[in-house]
C-alpha cells in the first residue's frame, strides 16, 4: 500500500493521514478544531501538535467554540501553564479570539462550513501531484479565504495555516496521486 511520505512511521501519523485527511469535512466543530490546531502548529511540525491532540481537547471544552469564546484572562493564563498543549501566548489568545470571531461568522452566514466550501462551489479541488515538493504552501484560494478570515478577525489563518486547513478538511485533496487515499477521498 503506497500513502503520501510525510506520514511517515509513526501510528499516530499514519492514522491521521489514512481516516482523516483530506477527508470532506462538513462539521463546524471540526472545522474549528483543525483552526486551533493549524494555528497551534505555526513554526511545529504536525506530529507535535497530534501527539498534544488529546490534550487540546481537554484544554479547549472539546474545541466547542461557544465554550472557548467564554475563557478569561485567568483560563488564559492556566491553560499557559498547561505541558499538554503548545504554551504560546499569542497562539493560545488568539485560539480565544478565534472563538469568538467564528461564533461571530455562524452568526452572519450560517455555518462556518458552508461559508467555506463556497469559496469552491461545494465541490473539492482534486489536485494531481505525484511528489511532496510539487505541494504548494499556499494558493490564490488560502490567500482569498486568509484575508476574509483576517477580515473578520481571526488570527493565526494565514495562508499557509489556511491553505493547511483546506487540505486538512478536504477542500483541497492533495493525497499524492499514487496514495491509496487520492481515490478513496474523492468517493466520500
Amino acid at each position: 500500500m503506497t500513502r503520501c511520505p510525510w506520514a511517515g512511521a509513526a501510528p499516530a501519523m499514519i492514522a491521521y493521514h489514512d481516516t482523516e485527511w483530506g477527508v470532506p469535512t462538513h462539521d463546524d466543530l471540526s472545522h474549528f478544531e483543525f483552526l486551533v490546531l493549524e494555528g497551534a502548529q505555526a513554526g511545529l511540525s504536525w506530529s507535535t501538535i497530534l501527539n498534544k491532540r488529546e490534550g487540546y481537547r481537554k484544554a479547549f471544552a472539546g474545541f466547542d467554540p461557544a465554550r472557548v469564546a467564554r475563557f478569561t484572562p485567568a483560563r488564559v493564563e492556566k491553560l499557559l501553564a498547561d505541558p499538554a498543549i503548545v504554551r504560546n501566548r499569542a497562539k493560545v489568545e488568539s485560539a480565544v479570539g478565534n472563538a469568538r470571531a467564528f461564533l461571530d461568522l455562524v452568526a452572519a452566514e450560517g455555518s462556518f462550513d458552508s461559508w467555506l466550501w463556497g469559496f469552491v462551489d461545494g465541490a473539492p479541488i482534486v489536485n494531481g501531484f505525484r511528489r511532496l515538493d510539487e505541494l504548494p504552501a499556499e494558493t490564490d484560494l488560502s490567500r482569498r479565504v486568509s484575508k476574509e478570515l483576517k477580515g473578520r478577525g481571526f488570527r493565526f489563518v494565514g495562508p499557509t495555516i489556511v491553505y493547511a486547513h483546506l487540505q486538512a478538511v478536504g477542500v483541497v485533496n492533495d493525497h499524492l496521486v499514487d496514495c491509496f487515499r487520492w481515490s478513496e477521498v474523492q468517493a466520500t
